[in-house]
């Protein structure tokens, strides 16, 4: 606790924090809360993560039980920025908790729950994971609103996968509670009072089904009018108050975009537009078509130097993990017409390499152990503090999954961290 009177340690905890992929956020979070604020386990939902909702660190014993229905509850107990302490269920028990609840101005916000091993946390304690908390989730949720790529080329088939599970056991479970119903509803049986209870504890549970498949629908992807009505609010100032006459065409179809392929044709979209624009053209006509299993993301201009009409190597890093694709028809005097082809399909989610696991200041450090320097070297180098690199050496070790400074080393080496140690 004593260390965070220390504002480098602070600054290396939040930047620790920050600097988390995704899939990290939790864990991270809870490994620096742990230290002022101890506890058991922690468990996390969001609606601005399409892959997966739900998110869980600590005792298996407790979050291998946790529901969706256990963190709504708690999330409507939640005051943003504030760390509320309340006796409620997580993980089929009542347990002490405290709640973090986030509303930032963007995203849809987050809510995690804490098992304090305290019974009566400090009140300091409870201020510093508050602040943590909302520093954590208002940096995630711009995070969200715009993914970067390593992030993409996991998210449909994550998120589809999800799907196929929840809709595999939404049939299986449907299909035992209506067999029950019918057995309950059955004149042979004798006892009504029973049968009446039973039949309607039957009935809430196929109600609480069809909530969690409409839940994750919720979350894991958005009506494509929606998403475009999202785009033209974005280009709203541009169309009103620009010189140049913006033409856009929503797609006219309530049919589902996974959040991540809506999050990519935004971008795309806007990308385009802004670079028409800077190629002098005098009209621009941006459309969205789902045409089968791909939404065709349309920009056509009059600008008439075609020469950069090529769309941006950001844009093409942007459609790539998702097996997008260009069609690029430019004829000089006449404009271009650009299209971003982007599949609905699965793609096959990658492993995640050891070193991506890493940022780039443990990047840096790393590259230090390599060349076999010692932390104060290291830390000379670099500009930081001993103490910052020796906080820095033990998540190396963690993510890498190594015991020691060798094996780091080593490792470093095989993998080629040659970018970095050159």
């Amino acid at each position: 606790m004593d260390e965070w009177s220390d504002p480098l340690y602070v600054l290396s905890q939040v930047e620790y924090m920050l600097a988390a992929p995704r899939p990290e956020l939790l864990p991270r979070f809870s490994a620096t809360a742990a230290a002022v604020l101890p506890h058991r386990a922690a468990a996390m939902e969001t609606g601005d993560c399409s892959r997966l909702p739900i998110k869980v660190d600590g005792d298996p014993a407790i979050t291998g039980a946790v529901t969706s229905t256990e963190l709504r509850k708690l999330a409507a107990l939640g005051v943003p920025g504030q760390a509320v302490v309340t006796d409620e269920t997580l993980g089929g028990k009542r347990r002490k908790l405290v709640v973090l609840t986030s509303a930032p101005v963007i995203g849809k916000g987050a809510t995690i729950a804490l098992v304090p091993t305290e019974d009566a946390p400090a009140d300091r304690a409870l201020e510093i994971v508050a602040k943590l908390w909302d520093l954590v989730s208002v940096n995630a949720a711009q995070r969200a609103t715009d993914p970067e790529p390593a992030v993409l080329e996991s998210s449909i088939a994550a998120a589809t996968a999800r799907a196929r599970a929840i809709t595999d056991l939404g049939q299986a479970h449907a299909a035992t509670l209506t067999s029950l119903l019918s057995v309950l509803r059955s004149r042979r049986l004798g006892d009504d009072a029973a049968r009446r209870t039973a039949t309607d504890l039957a009935a809430a549970a196929l109600i609480e089904l069809r909530a969690v498949a409409d839940r994750d629908q919720e979350l894991s992807a958005e009506p494509a009018s929606a998403a475009f009505d999202t785009l033209a609010a974005q280009l709203d100032p541009l169309v009103r108050h620009g010189d140049v006459t913006v033409d856009l065409a929503g797609p006219g179809d309530e049919r589902p975009l996974p959040q991540d392929i809506a999050h990519t044709a935004r971008t795309v979209t806007r990308g385009l537009v802004l670079t028409a624009l800077e190629r002098g053209s005098t009209r621009v006509r941006a459309a969205w078509r789902l045409d089968g299993q791909v939404l065709r993301v349309t920009v056509r201009d009059d600008g008439q130097d075609v020469t950069r009409a090529a769309p941006a190597t950001g844009l093409t890093e942007r459609i790539t993990p998702l097996g997008g694709r260009w069609e690029v028809d430019a004829v000089p005097g006449w404009g271009a017409t650009i299209t971003a082809v982007l599949p609905l399909g699965v793609q096959e989610a990658p492993e995640l390499r050891p070193l991506d696991r890493l940022n780039p200041r443990e990047l840096e450090v790393l590259a230090g152990i390599a060349r076999g320097k010692r932390n104060r070297q290291i830390a000379e180098e670099l500009r930081l503090t001993e103490h910052t690199v020796k906080f820095h050496v033990r998540k190396i070790l963690g993510k890498l999954e190594v015991t020691s400074r060798g094996e780091a080393a080593m490792l470093a080496r095989e993998l080629r961290l040659e970018s970095v140690s050159a």
